[in-house]
């Protein structure tokens, strides 16, 4: 185990002082150090994992550095069209370190949306020819520094894509410094408990990956009337409004609500204006924007810092709101519930979650099929 100081400052030392990515729960130390220490244009939250490449390749054909991109290994389907189609060395042969959190490490419990990522992702590495190391929390400085250096120097040599992946427990903990709580009156989870108790019996409801499913799952479980309603979109990131756009143009009788947040709504912002396009009259998306990615260390989004009505809006969305109050919340769903049109409501919350918050007790396959069921009517 090393401090995230530690790694921080052998990087600089190293000619590392750039930074982009997306924050994982196995690096949220050292997200969270680098947040704190580097001035805001050396270091970029991006959208997605394949943007942070990007920003990466661009950083280094304007000064001939080599970036770090970090990332969840989940984030390997995002980044694997630009670290083949212009970082690979048939290409534009671009030196960058990414430094991977290995969720679902075999023979490590681990939720059932990282099992298989985890079983294949040495094998998608080496199927893209990145060399790597992995290090574990049995590492000491010594070797930690050793596998850097050695990381580096093949991409610097061969200019081409390397890695870190890196096994839980390898980071001491780090307070993050900068973390900042908005002043808004709710929690999302209570924010969630307000939106449930405002369906009909008939509505359907898809909700995004993190937090925001297990406090859904949870509020089901206090209501005690199971979770057939919901599909909980365990993984895959910024895709739980396609998913409820996908049923919502086959079930036009009944409301199909998408419960999202700032992070998962930015990571694929594109898929507003799809929902858009199709003019679907029963799709409503909820935004709870807490300006953060809560589920894996709590480093900031641009949630805070862009106009969010006024983008769903423009794409064509036919109606939305911003609130924050518990009595703007319930009015705006008892209006947004009749709306004719692909609806958005902003609810801003406040940073943080509830400590002994559980997960869910169902599997993904029962989920599924209690959810399809219900569907089907």
């Amino acid at each position: 185990m090393i401090s995230p100081e530690f790694f921080f400052n052998a990087c600089k030392s190293e000619g590392v002082d750039f930074f982009s990515g997306i924050p994982d729960s196995l690096l949220k130390n050292i997200c969270s150090y680098i947040e704190d220490n580097t001035p805001l244009e050396n270091h970029i939250i991006a959208a997605n994992e394949g943007n942070a490449l990007a920003i990466g390749i661009g950083y280094h054909l304007s000064t001939g550095k080599t970036p770090l991109i970090y990332m969840q290994n989940s984030g390997l389907g995002n980044a694997i069209n630009p670290l083949l189609s212009l970082a690979d060395q048939d290409v534009y042969s671009v030196p960058l370190l990414m430094m991977i959190g290995w969720r679902g490490e075999p023979g490590i419990k681990d939720e059932p949306q990282h099992k298989k990522q985890g079983r294949v992702t040495v094998a998608l590495l080496e199927a893209m020819e990145i060399p790597y190391k992995v290090l574990t929390a049995d590492n000491n400085i010594g070797e930690v520094e050793e596998a850097l250096k050695a990381m580096l120097s093949v991409t610097r040599e061969e200019n081409k894509p390397c890695a870190l992946l890196i096994k839980k427990g390898l980071f001491e903990e780090y307070k993050y410094q900068s973390d900042m709580s908005y002043e808004r009156p709710l929690y999302r989870e209570q924010a969630i408990e307000i939106v449930v108790d405002s369906l009909n019996e008939a509505d359907i409801v898809v909700s995004t990956t993190g937090v925001a499913s297990r406090e859904l799952f949870e509020y089901r479980e206090k209501l005690n009337i199971g979770h057939k309603k919901d599909f909980l979109t365990v993984g895959g990131m910024g895709h739980s409004s396609q998913i409820a756009l996908g049923v919502a143009l086959q079930k036009k009788d009944r409301n199909v609500y998408c419960l999202d947040g700032d992070g998962s709504l930015i990571m694929h912002m594109g898929a507003l204006a799809i929902n858009a396009s199709m003019n679907c009259k029963n799709f409503k998306h909820i935004i709870f924007n807490n300006s953060a990615h809560d589920s894996v260390g709590g480093q900031p989004t641009v949630g805070r810092k862009i106009d969010i009505m006024s983008i769903a809006l423009h794409a064509g969305y036919k109606w939305g709101e911003v609130v924050s109050k518990e009595s703007e919340i319930r009015l705006a769903l008892n209006e947004m519930a009749n709306i004719k049109g692909p609806a958005l409501l902003e609810i801003q919350v406040k940073k943080g979650f509830r400590k002994s918050l559980g997960r869910p007790t169902t599997t993904p396959i029962q989920n599924k099929e209690m959810f399809m069921s219900f569907v089907k009517g």
